[in-house]
């Protein structure tokens, strides 16, 4: 597993590298492994008309979502930041939606994995699915 979170990481900076983001000049790389072991990357995409951008953990699981997966096993996030990027209140219940309680997030910097929580620490009260049924 060690060798999957370093090729994370690898990954994650990688594709932050490629961010658009000329106004905040904050470039966020997300890499997903999804349950199928498959890793998807998204880097944040900033528009001039706030906030119609894109975050990168949003990125990551489209592009899962488009390679035929819906499982995320963990997700790392990376930064320019001096401080860790944690993800905003939108991307947690996106990551709920294709995770589990005990989905792994990690927040890095570019050399190394700095935090590790269960998604449940994160966001410890979801919305959930069944909220919506009538029963």
């Amino acid at each position: 597993m060690q060798k999957k979170i370093q090729q994370l990481l690898a990954m994650a900076v990688a594709t932050k590298d490629k961010a658009y983001a000329p106004y905040s000049k904050y470039h966020v790389g997300a890499a997903i492994c999804a349950k199928s072991g498959k890793i998807y990357t998204a880097c944040n995409v900033e528009n001039m008309s706030f906030p119609c951008g894109t975050c990168a953990e949003a990125g990551a699981i489209a592009a899962m979502v488009a390679g035929g997966d819906n499982g995320i096993d963990a997700i790392l996030i990376v930064a320019d930041g001096a401080e860790l990027v944690y993800p905003c209140g939108a991307c947690l219940q996106r990551i709920a939606e294709f995770a589990t309680p005990q989905t792994t997030v990690y927040l890095a910097t570019e050399t190394e994995i700095c935090k590790t929580y269960q998604l449940k620490e994160l966001l410890p009260y979801n919305f959930v699915a069944k909220e919506l049924k009538d029963d």
